[in-house]
């Protein structure tokens, strides 16, 4: 299927919770280069049950984790379907839907995520695209990052593309490659200790600015292994489980200074991680509303221009990014970079459910 026009809805659910993202998208694309237009755009939160289901699954049975993998397809399911109805989206060529990652440990060769069972096109009556890291672990790669082949088609002109979500990822142009890997946990670790004083998350960064960095904490944090491994490299919620919080709990020290301490902590770990402290940082995701990590990034990246989008962009670029995934496995054109997961090749990755 290739043409110059595709009209699609993208569906994302990050390890932020903060609930599930959906976007209609048009792409166009003419001599290669692409354009797209954010239609509607709107994010559905998760109730306090399936928050807890969601945090929880990592320590799930295999039965459970099926029970869940279930329930969460029909969640999603109704929720694109409403998304559909309430907005009158017609003609749809796919729903390009990323699902919710439980457990990603590529280093064991497995990554899941649920919500992409094939009964999920049939529920929501349209094709569905889904499914898009298994196929990379499965060749030998990371099964993450993803997003980099959509910074580089859909926003070029950047040196960096960031997103700061659950956890931080950048990606860029180095010798000719797409460069891309996650950096540090960010809102898994921030909103963690919001919700411990009845926050749903440290607003601007109002409660890490009052704050005093602890040291011995901040060295600490920064020695873990993960930080002196060259890319690819990707993390998941067990590296916050099993090494970060684990440190931090042992810290007797405010909940202000815990954020502060980590707010820090990741400030400094984006500006290592970039090769080259000047050019342009164009940054999304949901960490971009906290002025005081932005500050603290700016700090340490002096020469740096950092850019935040519009609205839409800022919240929906994953959402806009996994459609356009879905629309090249519908070309079966790449989708993945090698150069970005440690794949043995690049690859279209993707499972495509046409309505029975």
């Amino acid at each position: 299927m290739k043409a110059e026009y595709y009209n699609v809805i993208g569906v994302m659910s990050g390890t932020s919770l903060d609930g599930v993202d959906l976007a209609h998208i048009e792409f166009r694309v003419a001599k290669e280069k692409w354009s797209f237009e954010i239609i509607e755009s709107e994010t559905i939160s998760y109730s306090s049950d399936w928050i807890n289901s969601l945090k929880m699954a990592v320590n799930f049975s295999i039965n459970e984790l099926d029970a869940l993998d279930q329930k969460y397809t029909q969640l999603l399911a109704s929720t694109i379907s409403n998304f559909i109805k309430k907005y009158n989206i017609e003609n749809i060529d796919a729903v390009c839907s990323h699902g919710h990652t439980v457990l990603h440990q590529p280093q064991k060769g497995f990554t899941l995520q649920i919500g992409n069972l094939p009964e999920i096109s049939s529920l929501v009556h349209q094709t569905v695209v889904c499914d898009f890291r298994v196929q990379d672990v499965q060749l030998g790669g990371q099964g993450a990052p993803l997003v980099p082949i959509g910074d580089r088609m859909l926003f070029p002109e950047y040196d960096y593309c960031m997103n700061l979500g659950g956890f931080s990822n950048v990606s860029f142009e180095e010798n000719g490659k797409r460069i891309a890997f996650d950096i540090s946990p960010v809102n898994t670790v921030l909103n963690f200790y919001a919700n411990q004083i009845g926050l749903d998350y440290d607003d601007k960064g109002s409660i890490s600015r009052t704050g005093i960095c602890n040291e011995n904490l901040m060295t600490e944090l920064n020695t873990l292994d993960f930080y002196q491994k060259k890319h690819p490299k990707s993390l998941g919620l067990e590296f916050v489980i099993d090494f970060v919080l684990p440190i931090i709990e042992s810290y007797k020290i405010t909940t202000a200074d815990k954020l502060r301490t980590f707010a820090e902590h990741v400030a400094l770990q984006i500006a290592a991680a970039l090769p080259n402290k000047k050019g342009n940082l164009f940054i999304t995701g949901g960490g971009a509303y906290n002025d005081f990590l932005i500050a603290r990034i700016q700090y340490y990246l002096p020469e740096m221009k950092i850019i935040i989008p519009d609205k839409k962009i800022l919240e929906f670029k994953e959402a806009l990014i996994f459609a356009l995934l879905g629309v090249l496995k519908l070309r079966g054109e790449i989708n993945v970079l090698s150069s970005v997961t440690g794949a043995k090749t690049d690859h279209s990755t993707g499972n495509i459910y046409s309505q029975k």
